[in-house]
């Protein structure tokens, strides 16, 4: 005999198998799904549960004052490093020559774990002198004299995995003119400003092209469990002055267009915006909020300028995003 009573099915009740991973969940869903779950533990575990949520609120407080402080020690010592940045650009440009001491260097002796030297590797002959034309090859358009260490910045960047990348063919050309890059950080507010210079150029009128990363070490009383260290939340680039017929940002394209009611064809140019590594300082402008792309953050985001050291910060949102990069409007931060 059946009642109207609705019965629940055992497939209703039973445990999902991402609840083990609750990563593949987005921060909102996970919050939801673990509240209920936690709802339905034994009135003394819920305490005990409430109890660890307050001593992780207070640890994420004091982890945030250590990640301030941390930022703090970084000003202090991007200071100590300037002057070995500023002895860098001045053998990469040219304007001076390394020191006796400095212009000799010996590989340091590789060691394993136990901290003993290693044994040399027998060198193969043949390999080697192979290597060394393709070197005097690569190299043959070198002056023997010449100053500085020509396209520097250049290799730097395509022998950066994730930095090569974001470089294109029609951007080298351009990066050939990168002298120096350089840092310069604000305490208030937390920020820091990398800084492109550039010789004077076919390409732009400027010198100098600009990028400031704003950071903030705050935690989101609405989810304070979501705090992993300092974030990127903001940058601001800068216009670029192109030479005429130079923008490398954007590509001429020829179509054909058809008149509406004569039915005439003609052929029409214009220009539409392409990838390019110069898309990084697009003017500032007001965008959706959207996560920073962690790639160019890892790369670029967190001061490689000054020491050539990449870090990591923490990218916007608690999901992986899935918005395709568009040439034209460039995700990796949110611009204002």
């Amino acid at each position: 005999m059946t009642t109207g009573a609705k019965t629940e099915s055992s497939s209703d009740c039973e445990v999902p198998d991402f609840l083990d991973s609750p990563g593949y969940l987005d921060a909102m869903s996970r919050r939801y799904m673990m509240k209920q779950f936690i709802a339905g533990l034994p009135e003394a575990a819920q305490k005990r549960v409430n109890a660890l949520k307050h001593l992780q609120v207070e640890f994420t407080k004091l982890e945030a004052k250590f990640f301030e402080e941390v930022y703090q020690l970084e000003c202090k010592y991007q200071q100590l490093y300037q002057p070995i940045v500023d002895r860098r650009k001045e053998i990469v440009i040219g304007t001076a020559e390394p020191t006796e001491t400095e212009a000799v260097w010996v590989d340091p002796p590789r060691k394993n774990q136990d901290g003993e030297e290693e044994e040399e590797e027998e060198e193969d002959d043949e390999i080697n002198e192979k290597l060394k034309k393709m070197a005097l090859n690569y190299h043959k358009d070198l002056p023997a004299n010449g100053q500085g260490i020509p396209n520097f910045w250049l290799m730097v960047f395509k022998n950066t995995e994730a930095m090569a990348e974001l470089i294109h063919p029609h951007d080298e050309p351009v990066l050939e003119h990168l002298r120096n890059l350089n840092i310069l950080y604000e305490k208030e507010p937390m920020s820091y400003v990398i800084e492109f210079h550039f010789d004077t150029n076919p390409y732009f009128k400027d010198t100098v092209l600009t990028k400031r990363y704003f950071l903030r070490c705050n935690i989101d009383n609405e989810d304070p469990f979501s705090f992993e260290g300092p974030e990127i939340y903001k940058c601001t680039g800068c216009p670029i002055n192109w030479n005429p017929g130079k923008n490398v940002t954007v590509k001429t394209v020829k179509k054909q267009q058809k008149h509406k009611q004569r039915g005439a064809t003609r052929m029409i140019t214009k220009t539409e915006p392409t990838e390019s590594f110069f898309n990084f300082f697009s003017p500032p402008r007001v965008q959706e909020d959207e996560p920073v792309d962690p790639e160019t953050q890892f790369v670029i985001g967190r001061a490689p300028a000054a020491n050539n050291r990449p870090k990591q910060a923490k990218r916007r949102g608690g999901g992986g995003g899935g918005k395709k990069k568009d040439a034209a409007n460039p995700a990796e931060c949110q611009q204002q």
